[in-house]
């Protein structure tokens, strides 16, 4: 009686960020919640074993909305700022393919050049491209056995009705985030007026509804 099962963590913005760093950092000057255009789903937590594996999300972040847009009636924007896990052992298999028809010859090149020293600002800007068009490639064109996407945490948030709002290169240069992704992070959106329709085209039809921004990075 009254633990929690499920958790999700938001911050209040001004605009929609594309990088996790900036909401961890611990000496953040805070914002005044009511000059806030913008709340972000960061985290969601099961905090009980036993319900490992069980989706409570779909219903929590709904509910989140609802409640935060009456609370925060000024809050213009609902988006998540989204590991992406399996993208880096994607981009690996299409390296590992010498017919690959994802990668161009320029492309690995600046694979390569980032691999040998991805601190180096330079080596970061010839791969943000790069790393752009392989997701969107990733997110809106690559398909499992089964004809789903490919990243558990873009099939979670399609079905529940967001749609793919942005790709973030590089948001996020912890070493986990660098082994799992190269650093990308996405932002997903949550719109009220089209969360019943976008879960139905994506469950219906296999629809990845994505914005106008991403379909070009394609």
């Amino acid at each position: 009686v009254d633990e929690p099962l499920i958790f999700v963590e938001v911050a209040l913005t001004r605009d929609v960020p594309d990088a996790i760093a900036p909401i961890l950092e611990a000496k953040r000057t805070p914002l005044d919640p009511a000059n806030a255009r913008t709340a972000v789903f960061y985290s969601i937590s099961n905090c009980q074993t036993g319900l490992g594996g069980v989706s409570f999300g779909n219903f929590l972040i709904k509910q989140v909305v609802e409640e935060i847009s009456r609370e925060l009636p000024k809050l213009a924007n609902f988006v998540t700022l989204s590991p992406v896990p399996r993208f880096r052992a994607f981009v690996e298999a299409e390296r590992a393919n010498p017919a690959s028809a994802v990668l161009t010859a320029e492309d690995r090149a600046a694979l390569d050049a980032f691999e040998t020293g991805a601190a180096d600002e330079e080596a970061r800007r010839a791969l943000r491209p790069v790393i752009e068009a392989l997701a969107a490639h990733y997110f809106l064109v690559a398909r499992s056995a089964k004809g789903k996407p490919l990243d558990p945490v873009a099939r979670f948030h399609l079905g529940n009705g967001a749609r793919l709002e942005r790709i973030d290169p590089f948001g996020d240069l912890s070493p986990r985030g660098m082994k799992q992704a190269f650093g990308l992070m996405v932002n997903y959106r949550y719109l009220l007026d089209d969360i019943e329709k976008n879960h139905e085209a994506f469950f219906d039809r296999g629809t990845i509804v994505a914005s106008p921004q991403v379909k070009k990075l394609l």
